[in-house]
């Protein structure tokens, strides 16, 4: 039993995220449209919509701090949607935050934390005075409206009524359209209309007409608002509809609701013959294929028609209800209805693909250990054709693995987009408290990567972003004088290289200092100005990483502690990236990040020094080549060697790792395998090359979790264990000529 509650608790979180995460894209929408003085009442209610559902699922799970804001924001936007308070900077703020404290209340209820929460006392203390001080209605009269059956106004709802007389004043003319519509198939035909609408105005409503169709159809009238004339209608929407533009007259005053009615058809001119019988939708071109993933959640049915006027007189129960999972229902016996959801995706926990990749992970060993007794029983000559047939069968597992490996790493994998969005949040929030006008540019969103990667590149790409508006972008009048535009721009760009996922983080901003950087890092005891005075241009820009290291003299709200860069290269470490910095003065800064595409699977070099295994990361790994002692070369006392012409950093792992060369070899046998980072490269100097294996790479304990050098162990799949090498940590050590003993990287937590 705890265990299905468990289970459901665990949709709610993931439901209520993907809730939150399509409220802000509604919300950034809205923010676009409003400083482009434009507006969106469908957008708003939407939103509406959104917090609506969150309220109800916070109800069933006991979540009573976000059923609280749920409801407050619901009396904020009810406002909104209605026109009674038009959507202000302000306001907007305020839903922005909303958002914010939703994700904070999300994290609560997940660790069981039902404590105070303060930033939802201080919202509902000023969403309470928003709503309070709400303006007088914006309804009013229309100037010039229609000549409409009373009962019309009616069955409209409150909204529907107030979206007609906006219109209306704003010069729409009003259309009505008439079609038939299959009960089967009544979502998706409503669907495409609406998209067919959008570029020409507004629908206010669909209402039966009461008259025509049959058991497996129903008519109904759709009320348009367009500023389009009937000609650019009748071609955008298909010459097969019946649409007439209606009378003018001025609106009379709505009488009181009643709970039923319908739009009559408008009774043609005595000279005119009647309207032929309305077409049915299905009989229709279809309309043009619209773009999008291969598989997405169900959309929210559309409304087909007020809930009190959906059964026409005369035939009670025919109207098509649409379910709760998108699949329309059709009346007993109309032999087009299904129960079955238009949903084909399946939520999954990411620990439980964990799991499944760690048995890939296992049977990858397995299917090492099998190949090498293969190669034994093949090289016995009285087992030849045992050993052809084991190596047969050994192929065909083989073959059959990759396929479930690739089939699970596809699985966990997500568009990086995901997290983008949240950028878009990040960089309106922080641009206002800075005063600074931006523009944000995402391209590769639809890059896809392993779905803990996203996760944990969250942090780091908001200290970036962050940084990148306080210390980059300049004030408005800076930009002025030196000709920039008066809107700064940060452009984030993601796209697969190989193996890998580069993330490139662009600002136009002033570019950073090496001056100012090594002065700062002198004046804070960094390092000594000797020290100082041999850094390259690289390692000038690399100080920015330095625990506590800030040019800032006093922190803000945005930045200016010292800890976010370090922050940043510590996760991308753990994650198996590396992040490269390039920048220059009064042009910009730009950071890339390259990242593995995938931490399940491990592609890696098996190599061997004094006896025991190491693994190296083939993403990483450029060649290797034998080595010869006769090609060493001292250079600023730094071991190098020249391969083809160019100079190569050597490091001797033995001797960094403190160990003694086994196996009685002469000091002058043994291989360099090159191992590259962007433009970067090093020779390691190893004992013996064993081949290539699939590992599924372990963290280390707790004790050993920080000691710089090592990614994780691996079973290598002949009873030994092997420590997984941080290429680039170890890379980054050497090339900043770091005393590589064992204290470099053994003994530094």
């Amino acid at each position: 039993m705890n265990e299905g509650v468990d289970r459901a608790r665990d949709e709610f979180f993931a439901e209520a995220q993907e809730i939150l995460e399509t409220l802000s894209r509604d919300l950034l929408s809205l923010d676009d449209r409003l400083r482009a003085g434009e507006g969106d009442p469908e957008q708003i209610n939407d939103v509406f919509r959104g917090v609506h559902t969150l309220k109800g699922l916070a109800g069933l799970f006991g979540a009573r701090r976000m059923s609280v804001l749920s409801h407050e924001l619901e009396d904020l936007l009810d406002e909104l949607r209605l026109g009674k308070r038009p959507l202000t900077r302000d306001t907007l703020d305020l839903l922005f935050e909303a958002i914010e404290v939703y994700g904070k209340l999300l994290h609560l209820e997940k660790a069981g934390d039902r404590g105070a929460a303060p930033e939802l006392d201080a919202l509902l203390a000023r969403l309470g005075a928003a709503t309070g001080s709400a303006g007088p209605s914006a309804e009013g009269s229309a100037s010039g409206a229609y000549d409409l059956d009373p009962n019309l106004l009616a069955v409209l709802t409150e909204y529907e009524e107030h979206r007609l007389r906006t219109n209306l004043q704003n010069g729409s003319t009003l259309y009505r359209l008439h079609a038939r519509f299959r009960l089967a198939s009544i979502d998706q035909d409503l669907d495409d209309l609406k998209a067919k609408a959008r570029g020409l105005g507004e629908i206010i409503t669909y209402l039966p007409t009461g008259e025509g169709g049959d058991a497996e159809s129903i008519d109904l009238d759709v009320l348009l608002a367009s500023k389009a004339t009937a000609d650019q209608v009748r071609e955008a929407l298909g010459a097969g509809l019946i649409i007439e533009a209606m009378a003018r007259r001025p609106l009379p005053d709505p009488p009181g609701r009643a709970s039923g009615g319908a739009l009559p058809p408008p009774s043609p001119p005595p000279s005119e013959p009647p309207p032929p019988p309305p077409p049915r939708l299905s009989d229709l071109p279809p309309p043009p294929a619209r773009p999008g993933p291969l598989s997405v959640p169900a959309p929210a049915p559309a409304r087909a028609a007020p809930a009190e006027a959906l059964e026409a007189p005369g035939r009670p129960g025919e109207a098509a209800r649409a379910g709760e999972g998108g699949a329309a229902v059709a009346p007993a016996g109309g032999g087009g209805g299904s129960l079955r959801s238009v949903s084909q995706t399946v939520r999954v926990d990411i620990r439980k693909l964990d799991h499944l990749m760690t048995i890939v992970g296992e049977l990858a060993i397995v299917r090492s250990s099998l190949a090498r007794l293969t190669e034994r029983v093949r090289a016995s000559g009285a087992m030849r054709e045992v050993g052809f047939e084991l190596h047969r069968l050994q192929r065909s597992f083989e073959r059959q693995l990759g396929a479930m490996q690739d089939g699970i790493l596809e699985v966990r994998m997500v568009p990086i987009g995901q997290i983008f969005s949240k950028l878009e949040r990040v960089v309106r929030q922080a641009g206002r408290e800075a005063g600074k006008q931006l523009n944000l540019v995402i391209t590769g969103g639809d890059t896809e990567v392993d779905k803990l990667i996203v996760e944990e590149l969250s942090d780091p790409l908001v200290h970036i972003v962050r940084n990148s508006i306080d210390h980059g972008i300049e004030p408005r009048d800076d930009r002025l004088r030196v000709g920039k535009p008066e809107a700064g721009t940060i452009a984030i760009n993601a796209f697969q290289k190989g193996s890998h996922v580069l993330i490139e983080l662009e600002d136009d901003g002033r570019g950073m200092d090496p001056n100012r950087l090594l002065r700062v890092a002198v004046e804070r005891g960094f390092l000594p100005e000797r020290e100082a005075l041999e850094l390259g241009p690289k390692e000038i820009l690399n100080l920015i990483f330095l625990p506590g290291f800030t040019t800032k003299s006093s922190p803000d709200m945005l930045a200016g502690r010292g800890v976010g860069m370090d922050i940043v290269r510590t996760n991308i470490a753990r994650l198996g990236g590396v992040i490269d910095v390039h920048s220059e003065l009064g042009i910009g800064t730009k950071m890339t990040i390259t990242l593995p595409i995938t931490l399940a699977i491990l592609s890696v070099l098996i190599v061997e020094v004094a006896g025991q295994a190491f693994a190296l990361p083939l993403s990483h790994v450029q060649e290797a080549l034998v080595f010869d002692e006769r090609g060493v070369r001292a250079i600023d006392g730094r071991e190098t060697m020249t391969m083809r012409g160019a100079t190569l950093p050597l490091v001797r792992l033995g001797r960094l790792f403190g160990l003694e060369r086994g196996g009685g070899e002469g000091r002058g046998r043994g291989f360099v395998v090159v191992v590259n980072s962007h433009t970067r490269r090093l020779g390691i100097v190893v004992d013996r090359l064993e081949g290539q294996q699939d590992i599924v790479i372990k963290p280390l304990g707790a004790s050993l979790r920080r000691v710089r050098g090592f990614a994780g162990a691996a079973d290598l799949g002949d009873q030994r264990v092997g420590l997984v090498l941080d290429a680039p940590a170890i890379l980054e050590e050497a090339l900043a000529g770091a005393d590589l003993g064992k204290a470099s990287l053994l003994g530094r937590a």
